[in-house]
């Protein structure tokens, strides 16, 4: 299995396991990792369910 890579910007974690500062995301059906940083600069969309789309 791959490493994990960032949704938004690409970053690939160092191991084959998800970092627990990571975010998980569900959208149309396809599961999607944020990193960190990432997901720090996006939490409000997040939260409010946006897709990735509309960030």
């Amino acid at each position: 299995m791959a490493n994990p890579t960032c949704a938004l910007c690409g970053q690939q974690a160092e191991s084959e396991d998800l970092p627990l500062t990571w975010v998980t995301s569900l959208e149309n059906g396809r599961r999607l990792v944020y990193c960190d940083r990432c997901a720090r600069e996006n939490v409000r969309s997040i939260e409010g369910k946006l897709d990735s789309a509309w960030w």
